[in-house]
């Protein structure tokens, strides 16, 4: 059966799953629903606590499905949230599906994987709008 997807969409797909497949392998699982569901609970918890221009530029990093993935939902009249470091293992916890303990070994996995797929400075200029009590979760070594 041959694809009737035209080509881009097919680079986009393609993209996406380079992406998808280092946090996976960042998180140390083969489970893709697992990884999805980190790395969609990492861009939402991040992007609802940057401005809306920080916010923009971390957007555009992603590939063109992350991208999506990354607004849906996205209120940006209500933006910077303020919460605070319960809130936010919370939050991460219920998008991703984890324990409030797995909170911050799987934000610091998904981290170090889109650290390594975006340019170089970008993750460390994203992490510095964070207040520190929160940006320790994606600073945890990962084991």
């Amino acid at each position: 059966m041959s694809s009737n997807r035209p080509p881009d969409f097919e680079h986009a797909i393609h993209t996406a799953n380079i992406w998808l497949k280092s946090v996976a392998e960042a998180m140390g699982t083969e489970d893709r629903g697992a990884a999805n569901r980190a790395l969609r609970a990492w861009l939402h918890t991040v992007r609802d606590r940057l401005t809306v221009d920080v916010a923009a530029h971390l957007a555009a990093q992603l590939p063109e499905l992350l991208r999506g993935v990354y607004y849906d939902g996205w209120d940006p009249s209500i933006v910077p949230v303020k919460y605070d470091r319960d809130a936010y293992m919370i939050r991460f916890a219920q998008e991703a599906k984890v324990t409030a303990e797995e909170v911050p070994q799987v934000t610091a996995a998904v981290t170090a994987a889109l650290a390594r797929q975006m340019s170089p400075g970008q993750m460390d200029s994203v992490l510095q709008e964070l207040p520190h009590d929160i940006r320790v979760f994606f600073l945890e070594p990962v084991a």
